[in-house]
């Protein structure tokens, strides 16, 4: 378990997780909402940074998929690592659709931002501007704390491919943030 997922973890006992997710596997609704009410925060950390405006719409299609794929899970244990790949690849495809469409402006109040505040935008918009598979990839690794083998498996793609995503993607990521 990452040290995101223990976050999100922290305040649930593995053996309540567990029966959470068998319970859900049975088709216990009140399990399945308590489920993806732990989920949710988890998942919206992943889509957020990739599908940018359309983060809060790629979280929820991931929850959905979550929500209808249940069975599919075979390990309870597995359930955050199963949960990033869901939402990982909602993320990505968002983001995809998105591209060469005009971004929606972030609008802010008339009032002075606190330094964090000023910083996080900042971020944001440095993120906004890299493509959508250097976005996942500084995500899962930087975010999630993900080593470049987990993004690889993750993705479904070479560790090569992470490790010259990731290069470029830094590089692009300096870029804008200058």
């Amino acid at each position: 378990m990452t040290e995101a997922e223990k976050v999100y973890a922290t305040d649930r006992d593995p053996e309540v997780l567990a029966g959470l997710v068998e319970g859900a596997q049975r088709g216990d609704l009140l399990a399945m909402d308590e489920l993806l009410g732990v989920l949710e925060p988890y998942v919206g950390r992943i889509c957020g940074p990739v599908a940018l405006q359309d983060g809060p719409d790629a979280a929820q299609e991931a929850l959905i998929a979550v929500f209808c794929s249940i069975r599919q899970l075979k390990s309870p244990a597995a359930l955050f690592g199963w949960v990033r790949v869901i939402a990982a690849r909602e993320a990505v495809k968002f983001a995809k659709r998105r591209q060469g469409r005009p971004a929606v402006p972030v609008e802010w109040e008339d009032r002075a931002l606190p330094e964090d505040e000023l910083l996080a935008s900042d971020i944001a918009d440095a993120m906004g501007r890299l493509a959508p598979e250097h976005r996942i990839v500084l995500t899962l690794r930087h975010v999630e704390g993900l080593s470049e083998q987990e993004v690889a498996e993750v993705l479904g793609i070479p560790v090569g491919t992470v490790r010259s995503r990731l290069f470029r993607a830094r590089q692009s990521f300096r870029t804008a943030w200058d």
